[in-house]
């Protein structure tokens, strides 16, 4: 238990306590309408057989990616991240570990400030940084996983408990929500996802006010046309290595 909390991005379980509690009502938006309740059955049903397939299919690679963490660092297998969902409901996301246990979440918390700065950032002519470049936080068997996004895998296990979805909005963490304007936190107005337009489109090259622009269009013509072109278009994306970090 020792462990899980040196990699949590947080000092202490009462920070970790405030995350988890319910945001009060002055701190949520007016959300966008929820779309029809055929399109919520038909989204949820597309989760539950999809997420089940990828873990039967992937199971050998899971045992794997599980064997090399373990192996080449000390710690434990899954990182437990608290992420804020739908209507940013607070829930416990999972990734295969890719960093140290004693990793500094002070550079990650520098990052998040970077990336939605980076319009003031660009309009005053100064560098924007898209990414974390050589992140010392990584373990060599971690970086890889972030460069072929293996590490978002345990994530089928949050479909399938219905905290994501396949296809949605990139999860934030509660600092990043805090560093939002208004208008960027209707982006969870809908069930945040392993995979979407920002990411299918060009995560990683696209501003940040793109990517919360790409959700917004997302959210608010709900398809499953769409959510099957972009499941299908993900794979591509990531061999083209747009976006993975």
């Amino acid at each position: 238990m020792a462990s899980d909390r040196k990699i949590l991005p947080y000092r202490s379980d009462a920070e970790v306590g405030e995350v988890i509690a319910p945001l009060s009502p002055q701190d949520s938006p007016r959300w966008l309408p929820e779309p029809t309740r055929l399109y919520r059955i038909a989204k949820r049903i597309l989760d539950i057989v999809g997420s089940l397939v990828a873990l039967v299919l992937l199971a050998p690679l899971f045992v794997a990616i599980a064997a090399a963490i373990r192996l080449t660092s000390r710690g434990p297998v899954f990182f437990k991240n608290v992420r804020l969902g739908y209507h940013a409901k607070p829930f416990l996301l999972l990734k295969f570990r890719t960093m140290y246990t004693d990793a500094d979440p002070r550079i990650h918390v520098e990052y998040v400030r970077r990336l939605i700065s980076r319009e003031s950032q660009a309009q005053a002519g100064q560098p924007v940084e898209y990414k974390i470049d050589e992140d010392p936080r990584l373990t060599w068997v971690g970086r890889f996983l972030r460069r072929a996004s293996l590490d978002e895998l345990p994530q089928f296990l949050n479909v399938l408990r219905g905290d994501m979805s396949l296809v949605g909005p990139r999860p934030p963490i509660a600092y990043e929500w805090e560093a939002y304007a208004d208008w960027h936190k209707l982006r969870l107005s809908c069930k945040p996802g392993m995979t979407g337009l920002w990411q299918v489109r060009g995560r990683g090259r696209a501003t940040f006010e793109d990517m919360v622009l790409l959700d917004l269009e997302y959210a608010k013509h709900p398809s499953i046309l769409l959510d099957l072109r972009l499941l299908i278009g993900t794979p591509g994306a990531v061999l083209r290595d747009k976006g993975a970090y």
